[in-house]
């Protein structure tokens, strides 16, 4: 039972490793939404972002959500938004990895508690793909390089010449030789043959 539970967890943690974690959406404040009086710092707090997971902006009438840098974030200062919205629900991608800073920019309610920095991290990296290795190169065969390596064929005439005469003679000494040991043996081969007959005759008897 022990070594299921086990199996079981370990391929829970091999498939979060390797599937892409999906993008998850958070809506700012919760039930309290984006307007005065709420703790966006306690909030911010607990929230683990990464890229590609967005902010939901919830708020009525007379307040804005923007996009701000750091020190006019600390400062409170308007005029200077990278973005800005006041359609009552802005929704914010977060494309990039870092600290993001926003503020609501209608006078006074940065500095009574509408703004909020939230840390995204980067997306954790999918299992890398075992790449195939390349194929070997083919080697040049040796058919190939014997037709590409030139052949001599020159010969020498007169060498040529001169042993073609010697050649003929030896073969016809050898002939010679072999047609005389055939007809002195043939003879001795009939008469040993022939001494044979009587013995195998009284043999028979």
């Amino acid at each position: 039972m022990a070594s299921s539970v086990a199996l079981v967890l370990g391929l829970c943690l091999a498939l979060n490793m390797v599937l892409p974690t999906r993008a998850a959406t958070h809506t700012v404040g919760d039930t309290s939404g984006w307007a005065l009086g709420a703790d966006y710092s306690t909030w911010a707090s607990g929230l683990k972002l990464k890229v590609g997971d967005s902010l939901v902006f919830n708020y009525g009438a007379g307040h804005t959500v923007d996009e701000v840098k750091e020190s006019d974030y600390k400062s409170c200062t308007t005029g200077n938004s990278l973005s800005t919205d006041s359609s009552g629900t802005t929704t914010i991608t977060l494309k990039t990895a870092g600290t993001h800073y926003f503020i609501c920019a209608s006078p006074g309610h940065c500095d009574g508690g509408m703004k909020l920095a939230v840390k995204v991290k980067a997306k954790k990296a999918s299992a890398p793909a075992t790449a195939p290795s390349p194929a070997a190169k083919d080697s040049p065969s040796d058919s190939d390089d014997t037709k590409d390596t030139p052949t001599s064929t020159s010969t020498n005439p007169k060498t040529s010449t001169s042993t073609t005469p010697s050649t003929e003679t030896s073969t016809t000494t050898t002939s010679s030789y072999t047609s005389s040991a055939t007809a002195a043996g043939s003879p001795i081969v009939a008469m040993f043959f022939a001494s044979l007959i009587p013995y195998f005759v009284l043999r028979l008897m």
